[in-house]
């Protein structure tokens, strides 16, 4: 079970590395490169320690200070110049990734069916685009610029303490297996309490969006209290959710303090019995024990990424469940437009949930005439649109427009048929007139006669900015009329 954990969770990183990373194997080359450089100085440093003492303290010999002294901060200009270069090339790399994985996230969303908006509040899919990604967006960068330059500097500190004395090394690294269970435990218990919290951030996302956007419903209903006692109870999951994962991913590095421990009072046994008798020069010991202690913040470190890789897997994870999934209503091939604008129905059926909605509805509406649908509410009219449109299709049945069957168009050619303006116009947080234009481009005559046709003009005349008035978020900016107006409008542009 254990090898299918870190088989799936390989294939994950595999793939977003041939997504989004490859693209950038240039930058992140280079910056491995400066990466071995600053690593290995730490190794270097703990070998220099060995002249210092032995040549210096010991030897007495002033003429050494210089050049060992020289040595030694030549290394500290290397390594801080090698980490600046480092982390400007990752941070670049890491950001850019995060920003193709979003965008690419909302393009995706936006080609999936209705039927997934309906279990899938808007919240949560925020959530998803922003929540996820953000938690992945580091894990490449603290990969390669920390947990790389971690391994590179123990290996070249390691290296210093075999060089000194292998017999030393193994006593130091005497409790290291005891690491590994824990290790295996802790990834599996964060990667569990992180999909749940991820869970519960989608849920407060959903709450703060239906919250701010019903705020008006809130007040008249004096739900404020109850609002805020439902948003408490999600925060404070999430919140116990991370004091634990805090906790657990701890115990780890902590470990490492105790293995530590036991390595050093092995080293000390052994090494310093040999330096009192002679066997060995103190710059022997002076340089293994530097080396050792030097290890001991990027074993930490390195103890405490078992959590920070379980975190970014749990987020892939479902970034990818979302990308993996396809839109069942897809495009046709025919891109001209239809010859009329006829539109018939024959013996259409569609049931929502074994509901039946339309049951054998066939109706004719022709070109150039006014086809009025009338009846109560949940009778089928807004079904009617939604299949005309194909954000969803029937059951059984025919519809066709000018004669071409629904399925046939490409779905852009078909919507572009249409224009609409519902009971409640959908406006955006953007001007008036990017509102009624919908990012197309059309001449400001044009647009003037839409405005005056749909009586828009007669209110934004009277703004300072006019058709560049904001029409705030989802329209909140303008009554109900003026959105309906401005919806008019964009429909008798298209």
């Amino acid at each position: 079970m254990m090898a299918d954990r870190l088989h799936k969770t390989a294939n994950l990183f595999a793939r977003m590395w041939r997504d989004y990373l490859h693209p950038y194997w240039a930058r992140i080359l280079l910056a491995l490169f400066f990466l071995v450089i600053e690593g290995s100085t730490l190794g270097v440093l703990s070998w220099m320690l060995k002249p210092l003492f032995d040549r210096v303290f010991v030897g007495g010999d002033t003429n050494a200070i210089w050049w060992v002294g020289g040595v030694i901060f030549v290394l500290f200009l290397i390594r801080a110049a090698t980490f600046v270069i480092n982390r400007s090339l990752m941070t670049s790399v890491s950001l850019a990734v995060s920003t193709k994985m979003q965008t690419d996230m909302l393009r995706h969303i936006m080609t999936l069916d209705s039927s997934f908006f309906q279990s899938n509040p808007p919240g949560a899919l925020i959530e998803r685009v922003q929540g996820d990604s953000i938690a992945v967006q580091g894990v490449w960068s603290t990969f390669i610029s920390g947990a790389g330059r971690d391994a590179v500097s123990l290996v070249a500190l390691f290296g210093v303490a075999i060089a000194v004395d292998p017999g030393w090394t193994l006593a130091a690294l005497i409790g290291a297996p005891l690491l590994i269970l824990p290790t295996v435990l802790v990834q599996r218990y964060i990667r569990r309490k992180m999909r749940q919290n991820r869970v519960n951030a989608s849920q407060r996302a959903t709450r703060l969006d239906e919250v701010l956007h019903g705020i008006n419903a809130v007040k008249l209903n004096r739900m404020e209290e109850y609002q805020a006692d439902r948003f408490a109870l999600i925060v404070d999951r999430i919140r116990q959710g991370q004091i634990k994962m805090s906790a657990i991913g701890a115990t780890v590095p902590a470990l490492v303090d105790i293995v530590t421990g036991l390595g050093f009072i092995g080293v000390l046994a052994l090494g310093g019995a040999e330096v009192t008798r002679g066997e060995r020069t103190v710059g022997d010991f002076m340089s293994f024990f530097t080396a050792m202690a030097l290890a001991f913040q990027p074993l930490r470190r390195l103890g405490s990424l078992a959590g920070t890789w379980q975190i970014a897997a749990a987020s892939l994870e479902r970034i990818y469940q979302v990308l993996d999934l396809r839109p069942s209503i897809t495009s046709g091939t025919r891109t001209a437009p239809p010859p009329d604008t006829t539109i018939r129905l024959d013996d259409v059926r569609l049931s929502y949930d074994s509901h039946p909605v339309l049951n054998g509805l066939s109706f004719t509406a022709e070109a150039g005439k006014t086809t009025a649908l009338v009846g109560p509410s949940g009778a089928g009219k807004s079904t009617v649109f939604n299949l005309l449109t194909r954000m969803i299709d029937p059951e059984s049945g025919a519809i066709t427009l000018g004669g071409v069957a629904l399925r046939d168009f490409d779905l852009a050619t078909l919507r572009d048929q249409f224009s609409t303006v519902s009971q409640d116009a959908a406006l955006f947080d953007e001007t008036l007139r990017e509102n009624m234009l919908l990012g197309h481009d059309r001449d400001d005559a044009a647009l003037r006669r839409a405005t005056e046709a749909a009586h828009v003009a007669e209110f934004t005349d009277a703004l300072p900015q006019g058709l560049n008035t904001p029409a705030g978020p989802r329209g909140s900016a303008l009554s109900g009329g003026q959105r309906q107006r401005v919806a008019i409008a964009r429909a008798i542009l298209r």
